[in-house]
């Protein structure tokens, strides 16, 4: 036998010795799992980990697709279901009022969003920013762009203050949203919300929101089958414009040609423009003098009303309306501006703005109108409501 041979023969007799080794050791040391054995044992009875307990795995089957999951506990569905609804569907017992909540919110809140909600460095704004929505850059604040209060008081009992959430008390959290509402300059300073008034309260842009009706309106129109042939009524020409008579021949006709009387029509012209300086200068003789010590009372009680309200040159509709020329108007008859039912209702039942009704809707919005957009909850005194209205009359005359 060679040299080489017997070198082989060698290697492959170790070889063999080995393999036989491993296969009779390798697994003398491995303990073998009992049949349908636990996954994990018991979690500690402790109520910190009560949901931890309640969550690790059992010798039971899994009840889920796929072997995998099981039926929520009723302890786990309640720590989830904490949204708050427009209608005030699970919003909890409780109230704070605008002086607790400056507090709360300039302890926890203020060293992001600022003391006002002004917003710090980069940290979000959350007061202001009415009329902006339109911008380029809008600032979306709980005041120019939150479409309920539901939305304000669940965010900040679900997610705030940042870093230590689900930490503030319920009546806390009213507090911070009364706040919030004051200076956004929705309420006043002595303002209280709670559960009971809570569905009261209205943000300025509610109306800018709708539900989602793309699966009714959209969806249909985009899943038809595409019209490909007789799509569309023919249109049939009858006549020509020159046949008609209604294209003239030539651009510029002589005053000849088409019999007109110019020197009539001129003096026509100037009785009437005497017939209408006649009646202004009779309708000015009939207007009331103004007040105007009461005028500049007026203008600054109004003060509080400019947030949603302008008046003079180049006033334009903001939160509520523009209110030039209000006074002897109808209710809810300013052009392009979108008004409660209510209030379009009372316009066409023949309801006029005057001092009396003018009284009436600022001593208590709400009560003469019902259902109106304004949040605000008037004013508080009869020589404010006088001073405001001779202010507004000075913008009517």
């Amino acid at each position: 036998m060679s040299k080489s041979l017997k070198l082989y023969a060698g290697s492959a007799l170790g070889a063999a010795i080995i393999l036989t080794g491993a296969m009779n050791f390798a697994d003398r040391n491995i303990t073998q799992l009992p049949e349908n054995a636990a996954v994990m044992g018991a979690a500690p009875e402790s109520p910190d980990t009560m949901f931890i307990a309640a969550a690790t795995a059992s010798g039971a089957e899994a009840e889920g697709p796929f072997g995998l999951g099981r039926e929520a506990l009723p302890e786990e569905i309640a720590a989830w279901d904490i949204d708050i609804r427009p209608d005030g569907k699970g919003l909890p017992e409780g109230r704070g009022n605008v002086w607790d909540g400056e507090g709360v919110f300039v302890e926890q809140c203020a060293v992001c969003h600022g003391d006002f909600g002004e917003g710090v460095g980069r940290w979000p704004v959350l007061t202001g920013g009415f009329d902006t929505l339109t911008d380029q850059r809008p600032v979306k604040t709980t005041g120019s762009y939150w479409p309920y209060l539901s939305t304000v008081w669940d965010y900040v009992h679900r997610a705030m203050p940042f870093g230590n959430a689900q930490s503030l008390t319920d009546d806390e959290v009213y507090a911070i949203t009364a706040y919030l509402l004051n200076m956004n300059g929705l309420v006043d300073g002595d303002f209280e919300l709670s559960h009971e008034n809570f569905s009261e309260v209205t943000l300025p842009n509610e109306d800018g929101f709708y539900m989602d009706d793309r699966e009714e309106l959209e969806l249909p129109e985009f899943t038809r089958d595409p019209c490909m042939e007789n799509c569309k009524e023919s249109v049939e020409i009858t006549m020509r414009a020159a046949v008609l008579d209604v294209t003239p021949d030539e651009a510029v006709q002589t005053m000849e040609e088409s019999g007109e009387d110019h020197g009539t029509d001129m003096a026509a012209a100037d009785d009437g423009a005497a017939t209408e300086a006649e009646a202004d200068t009779a309708e000015d003789a009939e207007t009331p003098a103004l007040d105007m010590a009461l005028v500049d009372e007026g203008e600054k009680v109004f003060r509080k009303c400019k947030a949603c309200h302008q008046v003079g040159d180049g006033a334009s509709h903001r939160v509520g309306p523009q209110l030039n020329g209000v006074m002897g108007r109808e209710l809810g008859a300013a052009e392009d501006f979108r008004y409660s039912s209510t209030m379009e209702e009372m316009g066409e039942e023949g309801i006029v703005w005057t001092e009396e009704t003018m009284a009436e809707f600022l001593a208590k919005p709400r009560s003469y109108v019902k259902g109106t957009k304004m949040s605000f909850p008037g004013l508080r005194s009869d020589e404010e409501i006088a001073a405001v209205t001779e202010y507004l009359k000075s913008f009517s005359q």
